[in-house]
């Protein structure tokens, strides 16, 4: 079900390279001008087969899962695949396959990782002003992607042991949530007499801009918006200090820089881009799931009821509901949905969230039947078949609630919350095994192998196991085994 991660010399240290973007830079806004991006060649393609990338890209995304907080909200997870495809088929390599996903941080970031991994943070996200700034900030990471910038960047460190390479990665991983502890184990790593370094070149900034530019154009994005959220994102570094966002440090945000984008922007007629109502309904949505004060959020939607554009007015309505839900004040979250829902009766996101407040209030009939009319005029919403699939649990039907599960999107399949979903399932159906040997897929996924091991042994307990299941569950086993201990020889 999963390829085995390779473990040689030349693979670890390209595993390294595609986490680097995420490695701090210098601390003051000063120095940022002084950093260089991989100054690398195109022998790249004999590095890694597309298999092995592929088994990197999946180890990359699993220790995500273990380092940051992902999205898993399908609406939100729905709009940021559908938006990032968009790009990507417009972009130099249209068939490179993209994953691109949320991460729910308030750090202003966005990074690029192998197997075309790309993952955007939610505080980058609302604070762009515009739908294409957002896009420009995608169309970028996907031209270091395909420009295989990341890639390139292995050969020059190539020179260093597997033991090195693991340390210097675990140090990048430490160093994105403890700049502290990721500094003490780069340190650990120079005491030892070795050093590693990337030298890095603006050129390659630049050239994925360019490409990047090419990709919101042929998208119907504005290429405007690149320069002027690279603009934005500089001045707003005099309020940071020495907090600079992360975007900044591995994306080095120049004078220059945006003058050239600016030239090439202008190379491009002018015209209007609207934002997607989507784009503005999703940015509503992170903002009240990531708050940690409904209460200022709430105001910072009821102050916008009755400013701006006629879409700008209901998505603060929608807002309003979205944190009143999230405060289990569901009577308020009912009627305000009730209103969204009779005013825009083709908008599902707000037909989804009159279903879950019924849902999250415990009045399982009447969400169910809300449900049942969503799938029946979004038959192919993503989104919507994950929460039907939550709420078919909840009413005890486990073989429609399997039968909508499996209908899933082979990129829907890839998320830890498939894994969790089928666990339940199987639990309802009272098949423990089957029920432990997901939730194993889903620790597995989520980047806790030892809890994986934990699952599959107490699954090989359970009573009236067949040969099938058994072969299958000791592969597993050994899997997970073999993982747990090159993940321990790399601690």
């Amino acid at each position: 079900m999963f390829a085995r991660i390779p473990k040689t010399a030349k693979q670890v240290t390209l595993a390294l390279a595609l986490i680097v973007g995420l490695l701090p830079l210098p601390q003051h806004a000063e120095e940022i001008t002084k950093i260089e991006l991989p100054d690398m060649g195109d022998s790249s393609g004999t590095l890694m087969t597309p298999e092995e990338e592929k088994a990197f890209g999946e180890a990359f995304f699993r220790s995500l899962h273990s380092q940051i907080v992902i999205n898993q909200d399908a609406e939100i997870q729905q709009y940021i695949q559908t938006l990032g495809q968009k790009l990507a088929i417009n972009s130099d390599v249209p068939g490179h396959p993209f994953h691109f996903f949320v991460v729910l941080e308030n750090d202003i970031n966005a990074f690029a990782g192998p197997g075309g991994y790309i993952g955007v943070n939610s505080g980058l996200m609302l604070m762009t002003e515009a739908e294409s700034e957002l896009a420009s900030v995608i169309a970028h990471e996907i031209g270091h992607v395909t420009q295989r910038h990341l890639f390139r960047a292995a050969e020059a460190a190539g020179r260093l042991s597997i033991p090195t390479m693991a340390a210097t990665l675990a140090a990048i991983l430490l160093g994105t949530q403890s700049p502290a502890m990721g500094q003490a184990a780069i340190m650990a790593i120079q005491a030892g007499s070795v050093q590693f370094q990337i030298n890095f070149t603006r050129e390659n900034e630049e050239e994925a801009d360019r490409v990047g530019m090419q990709t919101l154009a042929n998208s119907q994005f504005d290429p405007r918006s690149m320069p002027t959220f690279f603009e934005r994102l500089q001045q707003s570094t005099r309020y940071y200090g020495q907090n600079i966002p992360e975007f900044l440090r591995t994306h080095p945000v120049t004078a220059s820089r945006i003058s050239d984008t600016r030239g090439r922007a202008e190379t491009y007629p002018y015209k209007q881009y609207p934002d997607s109502f989507s784009y503005q309904l999703t940015k509503a949505k992170i903002r009240a799931l990531t708050s940690t004060n409904d209460a200022e959020t709430a105001k910072y939607f009821q102050s916008r009821l009755n400013q701006g554009t006629d879409d700008q007015r209901v998505v603060a309505r929608y807002g309003v509901g979205l944190v009143a839900l999230k405060a289990q004040q569901f009577n308020d979250a009912e009627v305000l949905f009730q209103q969204l829902t009779k005013a825009f009766p083709n908008q599902a996101h707000f037909a989804s969230a009159l279903a879950r407040t019924a849902l999250d209030s415990r009045d399982y009939s009447t969400a169910l039947n809300r449900y049942k009319k969503l799938m029946d005029i979004y038959p192919e919403n993503e989104a919507i078949k994950l929460e039907f699939v939550g709420c078919l649990l909840k009413v005890n039907k486990p073989e429609q609630a399997k039968e909508t599960l499996m209908s899933l999107s082979p990129n829907s399949q890839k998320t830890p919350i498939y894994w969790e979903m089928l666990a339940h399932i199987y639990s309802a159906l009272n098949q423990p095994a089957e029920s432990h040997r997901y939730l194993a897929e889903y620790y597995y996924a989520s980047g806790q192998t030892q809890e994986a091991i934990l699952q599959i042994k107490l699954a090989q307990k359970s009573k009236g196991l067949n040969f099938f299941v058994s072969s299958i569950l000791n592969e597993r086993l050994n899997f997970f085994l073999t993982q747990e201990q090159e993940e321990r020889r790399n601690r």
